[in-house]
């Protein structure tokens, strides 16, 4: 397992890429549960823990569920396995560093710094899942940002739609 999480932690270095994680079924489904356990330990600082859970299960079925159509749509369903794996270890281990930012902001402790890390967690995120993009689809660096901002947005307004309570929308 440790193999992995370097794999995970060199892939957002843009050392490694998807390619070089194990085609499995076992570790998506692994980093499945790592990434809804991340997720919702990150949501709960906002919400109670039955939304928490539900909304943190409601993101990795977008972004396994995004990765899916790509791919899909590319006609390369042959990378599902390691690609899904990748966005959600990276997406989990990013939000994992994002977690003492995100207490602090909610507590009130060093608002301006946390909030000034988390942005710089965000665009990092973005980066990531933009590499990935382009190394699953064999695209442009241009195009890949365009589709991970296009997904990230696109989750956004979706959890939204879903969860009005949590993020305020009305």
């Amino acid at each position: 397992m440790f193999e992995v999480i370097m794999l995970l932690f060199d892939i957002c270095l843009f050392k490694k890429s998807p390619q070089d994680l194990p085609y499995s079924v076992w570790l998506l489904r692994l980093l499945i549960v790592i990434d809804v356990i991340v997720s919702f330990l990150m949501i709960s600082l906002h919400a109670g823990w039955a939304v928490s859970l539900l909304q943190a299960v409601a993101g990795a079925l977008l972004l396994v569920g995004f990765s899916w159509l790509m791919l899909y749509v590319a006609r390369k369903w042959g990378r599902f396995y390691q690609t899904a794996s990748a966005l959600l270890g990276t997406d989990a281990m990013i939000s994992f560093l994002a977690l003492p930012g995100m207490a602090s902001m909610s507590i009130g402790v060093g608002a301006w710094l946390a909030f000034a890390i988390t942005i710089a967690l965000m665009i990092w995120h973005w980066l990531v899942t933009g590499y990935i993009f382009r190394n699953a689809l064999e695209q442009s660096w241009t195009f890949s940002l365009g589709l991970a901002f296009l997904y990230i947005l696109g989750s956004y307004q979706v959890m939204a739609l879903l969860f009005p309570e949590v993020t305020g929308v009305k």
